[in-house]
């Protein structure tokens, strides 16, 4: 007996790929399993070609001649990161995975409210989390809080620094705060 799987256009999450440093093949095949909508740079997008992987929009670039079918957006002016991140909420996009080399948290904070974005960088992933933001860990595991939030009460975890913490036991960890959102970073490596 067979399983069939509908996958509907923008379902999954878009992938946004604006740099491949330092980025396992193995999690790229994950990100890349349900065909998502996939967004590149001109550089990215001869990497992702060579790979044999479909790409579908390129920010300010022209990479008709690597395949066919591929839709060039412009970036007017903006970073690439936030070209592409205009374009998904324009289209109606629910959620999109990015890949960055080089990371602003300034270019991805006013869009957490439109989109669900979950950024991977360097080793890093880095996402948006709501008050009461609950989480199993195993000790010794550090969360970065990325963007200042004011009050903050954590259980859970000891702090390192200002904004560095490390998990006290294996279990849940918990945020608090009064922010509308905190951006944090664990490690994936």
């Amino acid at each position: 007996m067979s399983s069939h799987h509908i996958v509907r256009e923008k379902q999954e999450p878009a992938l946004l790929v604006l740099g491949l440093a330092n980025f396992t093949d193995e999690l790229l095949g994950q990100l890349l399993e349900w065909s998502p909508t996939v967004m590149v740079t001109a550089d990215t997008a001869e990497q992702l070609n060579a790979m044999g992987i479909k790409v579908d929009v390129v920010i300010e670039g022209d990479n008709a001649e690597l395949q066919s079918d591929i839709k060039t957006i412009p970036a007017k002016g903006d970073s690439l990161a936030v070209a592409a991140l205009q374009y998904l909420i324009g289209n109606k996009y629910p959620a999109v995975n990015i890949i960055t080399d080089e990371f602003a948290v300034g270019d991805y904070l006013p869009y957490i409210s439109n989109i669900n974005i979950v950024i991977y960088h360097k080793g890093q992933k880095i996402y948006p989390v709501h008050n009461g933001f609950s989480k199993w860990k195993p000790a010794g595991e550090t969360i970065n809080v990325l963007n200042n939030t004011g009050r903050l009460n954590v259980t859970g975890l000891d702090p390192i620094n200002e904004s560095e913490y490390t998990t006290t036991h294996d279990g849940f960890f918990t945020l608090q705060f009064d922010a509308p959102f905190l951006l944090i970073s664990e490690s994936i490596l």
